[in-house]
This record gives structure tokens, sequence and C-alpha cells, in this order.
């Protein structure tokens, strides 16, 4: 985007006076408005809405109400434990004024719950309140889990709670409407949030406003690392050769040193996706608002500003897992009149640790990554705890700080657990020494130093964020504390620094353990209930051609049918049929809601459709229009009327035509009204010829369906990449930048660019059974080929990887066609 002109700033006051010197009084009155406005913000101080409680009770009482009035069913044996930790969680809440907080979350979950839609098990800190717990907000038990209070809600710290909730994706917003209409249309909003420029983005803008070639600024903006956060100053200062082009390159140095004054802007505005802002007063009275593109009301502040002035925000995200899962459970019950549910599932199921030893994880919740796959592979989790700390392992940090490895080796006992101090192993035990959870920090200054638990939450946030002065006021005390316990100095000192290290590491637990229970539900439904668990992933991935093709790659590894679209057989949505999973007329491309209703209804009132004929006298053609039936009849739709693919096309437009000619006669003949047995098979006419050869029918489904239903064109070939140790395209976008790489796959479009000096070079779009990607061949690659590549070739290819932003290529430095007859 460019301004029409160069006035887009703002003037000095010489400039404004100069442009209004005819009437100064506009420039006085301006001023004088200014001075009278008075807008005093008070920060800090929580302005929830109202909720009304039953008449005799407070807020805090009816609070403690509701907990104890499910105390004996999430707890039907009660202890000292259990009431203590109630009443110090409940008193700690109305200490900080927040008792509404949590009634205005229990009260939308609850609606939830009671509407039918599915809700998480917890996500984030919150799991760790028995409060949360016995509200229904969370379903996981923070006394079985080990989970802390104190790093969700700190009497040290005082600030607002932060519960978010995942609810199901596809009804998520029957939640919000909800709350809009128990709180007021006018005083609930969605919340902006703003893109900002990152380091590499800010090199592509700046260099495209000054007129630099691509390949200038693509040169400059790769030498920034792939690093979340990443700024210019840093790549400088890591990146000797950027540090070169800078010093030395006119060009480059203008380059960057506007990219670093640009760097960090807002870019642009959107929609946050959960954040919703609910208000005790109408919104616009409290802050500035605006409407979205698509015209809903929404802040013109962030969440952090929506905090810091009081306001009560709320994440309220769509989770498709969620969906996933209830739609699997309706399904076995539909199926096999079996009711799960999900919070008396065994925890040590041998089919689902089956599952996970083998790391057969593909559609598992969080566990389906090649480097989750490989963590998996080598920790051999068996039960729902093994899964807590594997979601706290699989991430950057631990990844490359050896704590994985040491992890591991402690599991299965390859090495042997030390402690620096006694009082250390109850704390380290669970994780065989390594430091995994940010809880285990605070547990380490509460039984090692003596602090409280929220005294040491506030250690944690200030190692967390890396505040000096902060860290260095606690160490004393810390020091001080250990020796009072009679911890040698040196012991104590060593623990700090170990703790302050992995506190940039480490995970929060109760977020890990709350996600372990969705991960653990996923698979134990795909190892006990595969056909109806994978028919439901499958459904809930139709808009996706490369999560469908991957799924239903998984599919043929367990040995599970995969049924074409059928207009006799199939509904909207994927279904399960005949030990098999039958593919939607939803899936099929150009085929709308619409038809896919009048196609079923017809079906289910008169009887299957015995071909095209008979197809296009009964359905309207304004409705199922050319492009429908096309796209069905390519997708392999009509087979159960006996004729192949090549023959129902060859008649289409005919059958089209004697159509459109009965509907035309709006009234259909005795014989019609007697069922589609009685129409007349004489009409039809047929050419009688062979069907298309195999790869073009494949082809057609990929086309129509966004996967291969009858086959695979890389199925010939599969032993022959495995031997030659092929990555597969999935692997590679978990692979490390820059690295050699070997893949096979099928070519489904080439784009032909000529450089500069004239030679031809391609550009390739590649896929194989797990998805697709775009290899670079230059032009010497190009030149040492035996034929240029063409579409549906099978290529081995081996380059380098290159990752740019988010798009993922690999620059081929030797590749082979292995169809050619001489290969």
């Amino acid at each position: 985007m460019k301004f029409p002109n160069d006035q887009f700033y703002l003037r000095s006051y010489q400039e404004m006076y100069d442009r209004f010197r005819d009437i100064p009084e506009a420039l006085t009155n301006t001023l004088r408005i200014a001075e009278r406005c008075n807008c005093e913000l008070t920060l800090g101080k929580p302005r929830l809405p109202d909720y009304a409680v039953p008449s005799g009770f407070t807020k805090a009482t009816w609070l403690r109400h509701l907990c104890e009035e499910n105390l004996s069913q999430r707890y039907p044996k009660t202890t000292p434990e259990i009431t203590d930790r109630l009443d110090y969680e409940l008193r700690v809440i109305e200490q900080m004024g927040f008792p509404g907080y949590f009634l205005i979350v229990h009260d939308f979950v609850k609606y939830a719950k009671q509407a039918g839609i599915m809700v998480g098990p917890g996500r984030g800190s919150a799991a760790g309140s028995i409060v949360s717990y016995l509200l229904g907000i969370t379903d996981l038990d923070p006394l079985e889990f080990g989970l802390m209070f104190e790093r969700f809600l700190n009497p040290e710290r005082i600030s607002m709670p932060d519960i978010d909730i995942d609810f199901c994706y596809e009804r998520r917003g029957e939640v919000i409407d909800y709350v809009r209409r128990k709180y007021g249309e006018n005083h609930v909003a969605q919340i902006v949030t703003f893109g900002t420029l990152a380091a590499r983005a800010a090199v592509r803008d700046v260099g495209r406003v000054l007129g630099m070639t691509y390949g200038e600024v693509d040169g400059v903006a790769k030498q920034i690392p792939q690093e979340t956060g990443i700024s210019l100053a840093a790549a400088l200062k890591d990146n000797a050769e950027l540090a070169k082009a800078y010093r030395e390159n006119e060009r480059v140095r203008q380059l960057l040193d506007i990219a670093r004054k640009v760097e960090g802007f807002p870019r642009h505005a959107s929609v946050h996706a959960a954040g919703i802002v609910i208000a005790p007063e109408e919104l616009e009275r409290l802050i500035p608002l605006q409407r979205s593109g698509e015209e809903e009301v929404c802040t013109q502040i962030t969440m952090d500003d929506i905090e810091r002035i009081g306001l009560l925000k709320m994440d309220l995200l769509g989770l498709r897992t969620l969906t996933v899962l209830q739609n699997a459970r309706n399904l076995v019950q539909q199926n096999r009149g079996v009711v799960i549910d999900p919070h008396t599932l065994p925890h040590k199921d041998p089919a689902t640790r089956n599952l996970l030893s083998n790391a057969a994880t593909i559609g598992v919740f969080q566990l389906e990554s090649p480097g989750m796959r490989r963590l998996i592979a080598n920790l051999r989790p068996e039960t729902l705890e093994d899964l807590v700390p594997l979601m706290a392992l699989y991430r950057p940090g631990p990844l490359g700080s050896g704590m994985v490895e040491d992890f591991i080796r402690g599991r299965h006992g390859q090495r042997e657990t030390e402690y620096l101090h006694p009082l250390l192993e109850p704390v380290l035990k669970e994780t065989y020494g390594v430091i995994l959870y940010q809880e285990q920090v605070m547990q380490i200054g509460n039984v090692l130093a003596g602090f409280s638990l929220a005294e040491a939450d506030v250690l944690r946030r200030a190692m967390g964020k890396k505040k000096p002065q902060e860290i260095a006021a606690m160490k004393q005390r810390f020091l001080a504390g250990a020796a009072g316990k009679g911890v040698a100095p040196e012991i104590a000192e060593h623990v700090f620094t170990l703790m302050e290290y992995f506190s940039g590491y480490g995970f929060n637990k109760s977020h890990s353990a709350a996600y372990a229970v969705v991960a653990y539900e996923t698979a134990y439904l795909k190892a006990n209930y595969p056909l109806e668990f994978m028919c439901a992933l499958i459904s809930s991935v139709m808009g996706s051609s490369d999560k469908v093709a991957q799924y239903i790659e998984e599919c043929r590894t367990m040995a599970i049918p995969i049924y074409g679209p059928d207009v006799n057989y199939s509904d909207a949505e994927f279904k399960i049929a005949e030990s098999g999973i039958r593919f939607g007329l939803m899936a099929v491309k150009n085929v709308g809601r619409q038809a896919i209703e009048l196609i079923v209804s017809e079906r289910a009132g008169r009887g299957k459709y015995l071909s095209i004929y008979d197809f296009c006298r009964r359905v309207p053609g304004h409705i199922v229009n050319k492009r429908v039936l096309e796209s069905l009849i390519k997708a392999g739709a009509f087979g159960s009327t006996g004729k192949n693919r090549r023959e129902t096309l060859m008649v289409l437009d005919k059958a089209l035509e004697g159509g459109a000619v009965r509907h035309a006669e709006g009234q259909l003949s005795f014989f019609d009204l007697a069922g589609s047995d009685s129409f007349m098979v004489n009409d039809e006419t047929w050419v009688q010829a062979e069907e298309f050869p195999q790869n073009e029918l494949l082809r057609m489904e990929r086309e129509m369906l966004g996967a291969y239903i009858s086959g695979h064109p890389l199925d010939h070939w599969q032993t022959l990449l495995k031997k030659v140790g092929a990555a597969t395209i999935a692997e590679l976008k978990e692979a490390e930048d820059g690295r050699e790489q070997t893949i096979g796959g099928l070519v489904t479009r080439i784009k032909n660019v000529t450089t500069r000096m004239g030679r031809r070079m391609a550009m390739i779009q590649m896929e194989d059974v797990t998805g697709a990607m775009e290899i670079v061949v230059f032009p010497d690659t190009l030149v040492r080929m035996q034929r240029p590549p063409s579409v549906d070739d099978v290529l081995l290819v081996r380059g380098k990887l290159e990752r740019r932003d988010e798009d993922l290529k690999l620059l081929v430095a030797q590749i082979r066609i292995l169809n050619l007859k001489s290969s």
C-alpha cells in the first residue's frame, strides 16, 4: 500500500500556523478543547460484571456453598487434606476479591455442559485449583496430579485470575452468545490484537518500499536466524556475514537501519482468536471500540491494557480435538451401544499402552508430529501419568539442553538419579532429578529455603522473566533460608543457579497434566475404537486436503477400508460403513450442502438412483448442475449404478437434457410415482467404453477429493524410497533449516522460470503420502537431466532445506526421474 501523497505526517506548530494564518482561532480553540479534557484512568482495580446470587448469600458464601455441594461427587471419601485445601483456596479467593470471577466462569461452563457443548478438562494454571475442580470449570483432580494453587492464584501478587477454557470448536460461538445474553450485548466484545513487524518481516517490507530487488532483500532476510523473538540487533551481533554486509554495503546498511526503526511496530490489526471482554456497564463508556471486518464489535485496546484497567478478560478457545472426541464417542454409542465416560477411563489401559509404546500416534492430540513420535519411541510412555512430563519435554528449550536425554535415561534406569541434597528427592523424584516443571522451582524454594509457596512463585516469576534486581534480592533470602535448614552454602548456591537456569525451560505442570488428559483420551479411543475415532478425525479436517490424505494413509496402515463417495450410500459427512469409512459428499469439490441435502432426501424418500439418467430425472438440474455432476462422477460417486466413469461422463449431457425436459413438464407420470424401478430405461442411451487408465482415475480422485482412494501413484515406489532412506514431507516440516535431505514424490505442478541470464529453472510442487511441498531446480541441475520433469513424474531428489518465514522449500542439487524406463 502507498499513500497518495507525502502529506501523511504530524505537522509542526509553524506549519499549522501557516496553513491556518487566516483563522488563527482554529488553533487556539483546539488548544482550549485539549486543556478542558480531563481523563483519569484507575488502573489495577477489578471491575467485574455483577453476578446475582440467591437471597441470603454473598458471592463468597455462595461460592463455598457450590463447592461443598459438589464435594461428595468429586471426592466420595473426603479427607482433612481435601477440606484444608478447599478452605485455604476459598480464603485466598475471598481475600483477593475474586469470588465473583469464579462464579461467572462457573456459570458459562455450566451452561455449555448442559447444552451438550464439549468442554476441555482444563488449560493453564487453573487446573491447579480445587475450587475450579469442584465447580466443574476443570475436570482433573489437582491433588491426584500434585498441582499447585499458588501457581494459579498468588496472594503475594494481586492480579486477576486467568482461566482459559477450551470448547468444541464448532459450538464455541454458542457460549459467547450466552455470555452476551447474560450480561448484555453492549457489555461484551471481542478483543483486538496487533500483528507486529518481526525482524525478517521488517526487512522485507522496508526493502519493498526502497525498491530493492527480491533477490537483494531475500539474501539479507535469510541471514536473520529463524528464532522466535529474534531482533535485528541480535542478528547483527550473532551473524558475522550479516554484520560484514552491513559494514561494507551501503544499500544493506540503509535497509537494516530503517528496518531497525520500524521493527516491533504494529503492522496490522485483527480480532483475537479467543479473547472476549465482559464489563459491568456499557463498554463504550469505558474503552474505545471499533467494528471488525465481520462487523463484530471489537475493542481498540489489547488484552494487556484491558487487564490493566481491571476489566474481565476471558479466553474462550475452540479446540478441534474436543469435537473429534465428542463425535467419536457418539459413533461408538451408535455403532456398538457402548457409552464412554471420559472421567472413568482406565489410566493403564493395555491397548492404549501398546499404541503409545509403538508411537502409533498420528491423529492423537499433541502427539502426532514426527519429532514428537521420535521422542515417544525413545521414552515409551504407557500410562496417562507418563504423558504429563512428555508434554513438558517436547519444547525447544528442553530438547536443546540435554534435559530430555537425562530424563529418558533416568526413566529406563540407564543412569542413577542423584540429588544435590536429600530434601530435593521428594520434589525431583518423578522427573528423575531433572527440574522440568515451574512448580518444582517453587517447591525447591519451599523445602530448601523455607519460602512459602506464594513467595516461591514470586521467585519463579522473577527467574522466568529474568529480572536481575528481584533475583539478587531473593537469592540472599534463599541462601539465608537454606542455611537455616542446615544446607551447606556451596550446595545452596549451586541449587539456586540450577533453578535460575532451568526456570527458562520449566513448563507449567498444570497445563501439561490437563493436555495429557486430552491426549490420553484421544489415544484411548484410537486404540480401542479405531474405526469410530478415525471417522470422526477425518470428518473434522474435511477442509484440509493434506490432512485428509494423511489420515486416509493412516487408515490404510491400520487396515481400515476407505470407500469413496457414492450417491447411493454417502451422507454429507464421513460415516462408518461395512467395517470401513465411507467418504461424505461434502468432501467432493464443487458440491454444496444444498445439493447434498437434495440428493440424500430424494434417495431416502424414493430409493437408490439406478443411473445418471435416473438421477437427472429425479434431482433438479438448477441445483445439482453439470459442474456438480462432473465432480461427483470424477470422484467415483456413481460407481454403484453399474457404469464406469468414462461411460457416465459420455452420456452426461444427454442425461441432463432428459432431466430438464422431465422437470419442465412439471408433472410425474403414474409410473414415476411408483418409484425409481418404473423409470423407462428404454430412454437411456449408453456407449460402451473402457474405464479411464488407473493413473487418470487417481488424478481425478486427487482433484475432486484432495486424496487418493483406490490407490496411490507412489505405491509402486515405496520400497525403493524406504531403501534409499528418503524422508517424508511431513518429517521435513520439522527438520532443521539448511540440512541436506532426500525425498521422493509425485510432480503435481510445474512453474518454469527464466533467469536474468536467460536460463531455465523450475519450481515444482511435489507430494508424497504425507503432504506436499515445493522444490526448486536451478538451471545447472536442470540441464543435467535426461529430460525436463513433467506433471505425474515420480522424482527422487536431494537438496538443501530452506525455511523462509512459513514457507518450506528444497533447493535441489540432485534429481532423478524414477518412472523413466532407463532409470
